[in-house]
């Protein structure tokens, strides 16, 4: 009898000293803390230098056009995704998905060169500039998440998408303490042209990771390393929302999350300035102006949010993941609104509103976002990149306007805080039955995946 034959043992391979780091914030396997470190380095810079536009947006929209222009514009925004999703979905039919990143990329990055040379010499660019960056905050964001769904594999991506949306909330935070510091010595035109230098890095970074991917693929047994990824079908990313009841679905959470939280904006900012004005009347001010009162309370607000959605991020989103998976963690935002705007309801104080809306945006910037992004990990790459275009991008601003509506309404109405309460609650009600059928979408799409884990 021929003695069987006994295979060497291959000792599983080590993590390194990066991988053990990241391993704090996510379940980092051996190998895989550089590249999910070039994600989160790429949506850094997209973020950091979007939060630096961002300031330089509001200065100019609000000097050359004041707050009602500002308002109209918001409208215009959504007219021109609605005719830029589909340009989008042609040329990602066209080209492979590295060409795609950048050129859009640098076609964003090559109009902040026009804004400086029209803003130095002297023309009033507030109101285009203000729906130039309408779309590019959208757009760009969801074409860098369709890249990181499209490098990762379900099980990868739900693991390491926690360390890469660390990268987003850093940008985010030190972008806008950035544009604090420099907005005065360096002013708003060079600032453009600070950020398009930084919009520009992000495309070596996405071509790197790209390369890297098609490297690791080629040594796990795939196709050649230097071979791109094809161009994608001809079906447009609205063709594709209205045909996949997933897609659908997933497209009307994101208007509907979008209406609840901006409308819990509303109402914070209702009860801030009426704290103000009753501060100054009473003379607890501090000699403060109305003005200087709720720029001191946002300054705390927006410290405190970024501050509890970092640490979110670090330390409770991979664990989510792990103990209730994507799923379950769709559930944990509507939940804590369902708590936040019941409890608004019954006691409408600034006190309470602050805590509720610190729990809620920075749950939203962390957990909730994460969780989004991953719900296109099992879909096709038609799905992540012209799908999901039109979703972050037009259904968030449908949201938007619908939000404008509601708040006109409910002025017209005389609606007070525990009126608006009572609609947001409205909306999470619809909220939590959208997870449910997302979820039960989703649970069809990953059932392939675990079976053939498993077999």
């Amino acid at each position: 009898m021929t003695p069987a034959r006994i295979e060497p043992f291959t000792p599983p391979p080590r993590k390194s000293w990066l991988d053990r780091t990241l391993s704090v914030a996510a379940d980092v396997r051996a190998g895989e803390g550089a590249g999910a470190l070039l994600l989160a380095a790429n949506v850094f810079l997209l973020l950091g230098f979007y939060y630096v536009l961002k300031t330089v947006r509001e200065a100019l929209i609000l000097s050359e056009g004041g707050a009602e222009v500002k308002s109209y514009a918001a409208a215009g925004q959504a007219l021109l995704l609605l005719g830029l999703v589909p340009l989008y979905g042609a040329i990602a039919s066209r080209v492979n998905r590295v060409k795609l990143i950048s050129g859009v990329t640098l076609f964003f990055a090559s109009h902040l060169v026009v804004f400086y040379l029209l803003g130095t010499a002297g023309v009033p660019v507030g109101v285009a500039f203000f729906l130039w960056i309408g779309v590019f905050n959208l757009v760009i964001p969801a074409q860098f998440w369709a890249f990181a769904n499209d490098l990762y594999t379900s099980d990868r991506g739900k693991r390491l998408f926690p360390i890469v949306g660390v990268g987003s909330l850093l940008g985010a935070w030190l972008g806008a303490e950035a544009a604090s510091a420099l907005f005065a010595p360096v002013g708003p035109y060079r600032l453009m042209l600070l950020s398009a230098v930084g919009i520009v890095a992000s495309v070596l970074l996405t071509r790197w990771a790209d390369r890297r991917q098609r490297r690791l693929a080629a040594m796990e047994g795939g196709r050649d390393a230097e071979q791109p990824e094809p161009p994608m079908g001809k079906t447009g990313g609205f063709q594709l929302v209205f045909s996949q009841r997933y897609l659908l679905l997933i497209a009307l959470l994101v208007l509907v999350l979008n209406v609840v939280n901006t409308v819990g904006e509303y109402i914070l900012g209702r009860l801030v300035v009426e704290d103000a004005a009753a501060k100054i009347a009473s003379g607890a001010a501090g000699g403060l102006s109305e003005g200087a009162l709720i720029g001191q309370f946002y300054g705390e607000f927006f410290g405190w949010v970024n501050l509890v959605g970092l640490f979110f991020q670090l330390f409770l989103v991979s664990r989510l993941f792990k103990w209730i998976g994507v799923r379950g963690t769709l559930f944990v935002l509507p939940l804590i609104a369902v708590f936040s705007y019941s409890a608004l309801a019954v006691v409408p104080l600034l006190a309470l509103v602050s805590v509720v809306k610190v729990l809620e945006n920075s749950g939203d910037y962390s957990i909730n976002n994460t969780a989004k992004h991953a719900l296109f990990l099992p879909t096709s790459r038609e799905a992540k990149y012209k799908a999901k275009q039109a979703i972050d991008s037009f259904f968030w601003r449908t949201g938007d306007m619908l939000q404008a509506l509601i708040v006109f309404i409910g002025v017209q109405l005389a609606f007070g805080i525990r009126g608006f309460a009572l609609v947001n609650l409205a909306f999470v009600a619809v909220w939590l039955l959208l997870v449910l059928g997302i979820a039960a979408e989703h649970r069809k799409l990953t059932a392939p995946d675990a079976a053939q884990r498993v077999a």
